[in-house]
């Protein structure tokens, strides 16, 4: 199967990977671009439309909310649930924050109580009862749609399909919507969001209400994402760049700002972080080492790893 090429990053068909025949023709594809590039878009994903609209609009709503409101579920321990304000996080290695205030919805636990007191709680919006409703709806079933991405990527590294599935049951995901606000002054140095690779396993992004994603290429320029129609935007993450041992990449990207004239604009993005487990070993996949790509990285925890990660970029 060869993957269209829209928007700058490949267009794949989740269907190809349910359709027995097709299957393998996916995991290549996937695969392939996941080497090259680390970003696909991905249609026929099993995420609702009208849920995505619902969400996005409740989100809007909770933005909206008086500033004070907001706070009220700000947690002030590096934002791992609810409100994280405007000029907090930024890129690792950036000392200038990023244009975006953020929420943070958790893993929803089921059937292991000592993993559920170890995950902070996820906040209630008093004021909006919906938001934390479809934001748990929407959280699982991206959850749903992650897994089966990992099954095919778990097949282009010759393991067992099912490999990351006990993995990522009860991982410590997040759900975060995100708002950029209108840009009131010139900023210095700051854009909306610094350059940078995500910490996870996969990320999925279900659009974003304005153009600015960039992705940087091997040849070292930026390629502007659009919003592809019908299809989310699926990347590698570190975590899954450190297990594979650097045969997948977790590119860099950017959220830039926008022209002048659209300064008055909000952007609006929802992106979803895959995590494993909070025990997983993250150590190289024996199958992705040998004498021409030799053990890149030492072993680690998610746990460790993911805190390692987020004192660099200002949250923990």
């Amino acid at each position: 199967m060869q993957a269209r090429m829209d928007a700058g990053v490949p267009v794949l068909d989740l269907n190809h990977f349910l359709t027995p025949d097709k299957e393998q023709s996916f995991v290549q594809a996937i695969g392939q671009a996941y080497e090259q590039i680390g970003f696909i878009a991905l249609k026929n994903h099993g995420i609702d439309q009208s849920l995505l609209d619902e969400f996005y609009s409740v989100t809007k709503k909770f933005f909206a909310l008086s500033q004070d409101s907001k706070n009220k579920y700000n947690d002030q321990k590096g934002g791992q649930r609810g409100y994280t304000p405007f000029g907090v996080e930024h890129a690792k290695g950036k000392s200038d924050a990023d244009l975006k205030e953020f929420w943070h919805f958790g893993q929803w636990v089921q059937n292991d109580p000592e993993l559920e007191q170890f995950y902070p709680k996820n906040k209630i919006v008093e004021e909006l009862p919906s938001f934390n409703a479809l934001g748990k709806q929407l959280f699982q079933s991206l959850e749903h749609t992650a897994s089966q991405v990992l099954q095919a990527i778990a097949l282009y590294l010759n393991l067992e399909k099912d490999y990351f599935d006990d993995k990522i049951i009860n991982g410590n995901s997040i759900l975060r919507p995100i708002h950029y606000p209108p840009i009131q002054n010139e900023p210095k140095n700051s854009i909306r969001a610094g350059e940078h690779e995500d910490i996870n396993l996969i990320t999925l992004l279900v659009g974003a209400s304005a153009e600015g994603l960039e992705v940087l290429n091997k040849n070292g320029d930026w390629i502007g994402v659009t919003e592809v129609e019908d299809c989310i935007v699926i990347n590698v993450g570190d975590m899954l760049q450190r297990l594979s041992n650097n045969k997948l990449r977790s590119t860099t990207h950017r959220v830039v700002n926008p022209p002048k004239e659209k300064w008055h604009t909000s952007r609006y993005s929802i992106p979803f972080f895959l995590h494993p487990k909070p025990n997983v070993s993250l150590a190289c996949l024996s199958n992705c080492i040998n004498e021409e790509n030799p053990k890149a990285y030492e072993d680690i925890s998610a746990i460790d790893y993911l805190y390692e990660r987020l004192s660099e970029i200002g949250l923990k």
